[in-house]
C-alpha cells in the first residue's frame, strides 16, 4: 500500500462498506432540554471556568454552549441541561452572582433537539447544508448548533420540533416510522 492514504475515501480503506452504506443513519431528538442564558459576564479570562465549574459542583450536567460577545468588556454564555436540573442552575447562578459578576440570566425550558448522527459526516461534503437547508425551508428557527464528527445537532423552539424532525427525515431519505434515537443531553451520545 503506498503513502497516500490521505486521498483514500471510506471506501477505498474499507470496501466492505460498499457505496450504500449510510452516511446518516438516524434522527435523533429530545424533548426534555432547557436554555439557559447568563448575561453580561465580564470577558476575561477563566470566567466560562468559573460559571461551569460552579455548576458542576452543584452536579449540573452541561451539553451545548455557546459564548458570543454581548458589549465591549462583557460576554453571554448560553448553554443546555436537562429540564430537571433547572431549578439547581437557578439555585447556582442566584447563590454565586458576586462570584461570577453576571448582568442578569434566563431559562427557556420551551426548547428540543433534534440531531442527525451517521458515522460518515466525516468524509461527505454538504451535510451540514442539508440540515440547515431542510430546518430554513420550513421557517425553523435555530437557536443553537452543536456538531461532532459523528452528529449535527440543532436547539430549536419546542413547538417546532416535530416539524424539524420530520424535515430532516425527508431531507436525507430516511423513513419517519423508523424508530428514533433519543439524544441524552450533556451524554455525546
Amino acid at each position: 500500500m503506498s503513502d497516500n492514504n490521505e486521498t483514500m475515501s471510506m471506501g477505498d480503506l474499507f470496501p466492505d462498506l460498499g457505496p450504500e452504506a449510510p452516511v446518516i443513519s438516524g434522527i435523533a431528538h429530545d424533548r426534555s432540554e432547557a436554555l439557559a442564558t447568563v448575561r453580561g459576564v465580564p470577558n476575561e479570562p477563566g470566567m466560562a471556568a468559573k460559571v461551569f465549574t460552579e455548576l458542576a459542583s452543584a452536579g449540573v450536567n452541561v451539553d451545548m454552549i455557546v459564548q458570543a460577545g454581548a458589549s465591549v468588556g462583557t460576554a453571554d454564555i448560553s448553554f443546555t441541561v436537562p429540564e430537571e436540573s433547572v431549578k439547581q442552575v437557578q439555585d447556582v447562578l442566584i447563590d454565586k452572582h458576586e462570584v461570577l459578576g453576571y448582568r442578569a440570566f434566563d431559562v427557556d425550558t420551551n426548547v428540543g433537539k433534534v440531531a442527525v448522527v451517521g458515522v460518515g459526516m466525516k468524509t461527505h461534503s454538504g451535510l451540514a447544508a442539508k440540515f440547515f437547508n431542510a430546518l430554513s425551508d420550513k421557517g425553523i428557527n435555530v437557536l443553537m448548533i452543536s456538531t461532532s464528527e459523528i452528529r449535527i445537532a440543532a436547539l430549536v423552539p419546542l413547538e417546532q420540533l416535530d416539524d424539524a424532525v420530520r424535515a430532516l427525515h425527508t431531507a436525507y431519505g430516511l423513513d419517519a416510522e423508523q424508530i428514533e434515537a433519543v439524544v441524552y443531553g450533556g451524554t455525546g451520545r
